[in-house]
């Protein structure tokens, strides 16, 4: 999965900003389980990369959440 901005998120909807989360939860898991293995990364910043595309989702989820 592509790494998406904030321009790019904020056009989502709350229920598909929780479903991208849910995606990237579990990739990171998947990133974050080879590492623990002892599996060298392929990408080494794509775990600092899916822990800021969360939390820009959870930050715009919050905004949205005050808005109301």
């Amino acid at each position: 999965m592509a790494i998406m901005k904030m321009k790019e998120l904020r056009a989502l909807s709350v229920p598909e900003l929780e479903d991208k989360m849910k995606e990237l939860e579990s990739e990171l898991r998947l990133e974050m389980g080879a590492v623990a293995s002892g599996v060298t990364p392929k990408n080494p910043g794509r775990i600092r990369e899916i822990k800021r595309t969360i939390a820009r989702i959870k930050t715009i989820i919050n905004e949205r959440e005050k808005e109301v």
